[in-house]
């Protein structure tokens, strides 16, 4: 599986850090590699969303390659962009760039299917 921006050492950490790729759902495998947002609320107070939990060791993996993807699949780079020309800050945007990266991935492994470059 030939991903650009996604090497050896990024697929070889991704199958040892999380085993259950492709076995749960995406708001499963957001959770269990710590970027799923959790609400900071009280009472009458909303506060920001915030990741928490979780696999520190694959998010970090990901946070590298995600910079790479960023930088070469150019549906990655359209959606930082937004998200930066939004107000968000650069790691919030590549936070939710990692999310949505691990989410492709699980699919990808759940339906043994090739990675497809959507145009930006």
């Amino acid at each position: 599986m030939a991903i650009d921006g996604i090497g050896d050492v990024t697929a070889a950490s991704l199958l040892a850090y999380l085993p259950e790729l492709g076995q749960l759902d995406r708001r499963q495998i957001a959770a269990l590699a710590g970027l799923a947002p959790y609400n900071v609320d009280s009472g009458q107070k909303r506060g920001k969303r915030r990741i928490r939990g979780g696999r520190m060791a694959i998010r970090n993996v990901l946070y590298m390659a995600c910079w790479s993807v960023i930088r070469k699949q150019p549906d990655f780079k359209a959606r930082y962009d937004r998200l930066r020309s939004n107000g968000k800050c650069a790691k919030l945007a590549v936070t939710a760039c990692m999310r949505v990266l691990l989410t492709r991935l699980n699919a990808m492994a759940r339906d043994r299917t090739e990675w497809i470059v959507i145009p930006g």
